[in-house]
């Protein structure tokens, strides 16, 4: 399949970030998804300034022996902050003086951004690859500033130190509550009901927070379960995104590299794949959380028809009894006729086209197109 048109149409994905969700939000709804954001943690800048500008100013008078950068935004916020107190061009030049080492391809990217080259970059973009690489290198007397992520120090402090190394840290941000609870609440109660065909992350503090608050709400178990069934896709946008997911018993989809571009290409591969829709003679059906396609063109079919094409979808080609769509409609009909008018009213949402057909006594299935490539 060709990632190209809106093969997301239909599909609904939450969005957990603040940084950058409206850039995210708006490559998926390109490709015709509905995007929720619910923003799982916020972002307070520019902790204790005056310390920040302190240190920033020894380092521009006696330079470092090595800086670390472990966020894009951070080191980014660190050059604006500079800048606005007179001191960024100076700030850049001392950089060019130091060794660099970058946490990952954000903070190689915001470097690069600003004219310097990272002397090593850790692709696992974590600190303990970090301070693996340092002390094995040696950091005996050498001063080391550290610009904190936003979770703040996470022990890389402290293994310097051991190592006989004098770090400094920045805390350029950090993370704080998300500024609408009550939204992130909505959405873990929304994702465990099956509202989401997909919930992305961008960083760990981000999905931690976002599972704490699925516990809190007593439906992180229908989540998952979700998730091994099938029904709802988790994606993170690295490897360090996915640790909390993965100790919660979720499997995200990981992209082979930590960017958000790849991050998008990975879902549009997972959800717009022509390998995971039905193939009837009317075309490629979809049936998303709340929506169906056919031809990733979204038909509108009512709560009941959605509960119809679920089942008889459940195994393409199989006969599903009136009997057994009752137990799936809305309502708690027992009268055979009841299955019969939400078959009938299915089929007019898809305007005649044979996607729906009756076996005579038995039930309805999926009327399969076996001509099609698979």
């Amino acid at each position: 399949m060709t990632p190209l048109g809106p093969v997301l149409a239909g599909t609904a994905i939450l969005v957990t970030a603040q940084r950058r969700a409206d850039d995210l939000a708006l490559a998926l709804g390109r490709r015709g998804a509905v995007v929720s954001v619910a923003s799982a943690l916020g972002v307070e800048s520019h902790i204790d300034e005056e310390t920040l500008l302190a240190h920033t100013r020894r380092l521009v008078a006696e330079s470092a022996d090595v800086v670390v950068v472990t966020t894009g935004i951070g080191f980014r916020s660190w050059l604006d902050t500079a800048e606005a107190a007179g001191l960024g061009e100076a700030l850049v030049e001392a950089l060019t003086r130091t060794r660099l080492v970058a946490r990952g391809p954000k903070a190689r990217g915001a470097l690069q951004a600003a004219g310097l080259v990272p002397d090593w970059v850790a692709e696992s973009e974590t600190s303990a690859e970090i301070a693996d690489f340092l002390c094995t290198d040696g950091v005996e007397g050498l001063r080391i500033v550290v610009q904190h992520h936003g979770a703040g120090d996470d022990g890389l402090e402290d293994k310097l130190r051991a190592a006989g190394g004098h770090p400094v840290g920045l805390v350029v941000y950090r993370w704080g509550p998300p500024p609408d609870p009550e939204a992130v609440r909505a959405s873990v109660r929304d994702a465990a009901a099956g509202a989401y065909d997909a919930v992305v992350f961008t960083s760990a503090p981000g999905s931690a927070a976002w599972l704490n608050t699925a516990r809190d709400e007593g439906v992180l178990a229908e989540i998952v379960e979700l998730t091994e069934a099938g029904l709802l896709t988790v994606a993170a946008v690295g490897p360090v995104t996915a640790e909390p997911l993965r100790n919660a018993g979720i499997l995200p989809l990981v992209p082979d590299r930590g960017r958000l571009g790849s991050l998008v290409r990975t879902l549009i591969m997972e959800l717009g794949d022509d390998h995971e829709a039905v193939r009837t003679p009317a075309g490629a059906l979809r049936v998303r959380a709340s929506a169906v396609t056919l031809d990733h063109e979204v038909v509108a079919v009512s709560p009941s028809g959605l509960a119809v094409l679920r089942a008889l979808t459940a195994v393409p080609g199989a006969v599903v009894s009136r009997e057994a769509l009752l137990r799936v409609l809305p309502g708690c009909s027992t009268d055979p006729h009841t299955a019969e008018v939400a078959v009938a009213r299915l089929r007019d949402s898809f305007r005649g086209r044979a996607v729906v057909e009756t076996v005579v006594k038995r039930g309805y299935r999926i009327n399969l197109d076996h001509g099609s490539p698979a």
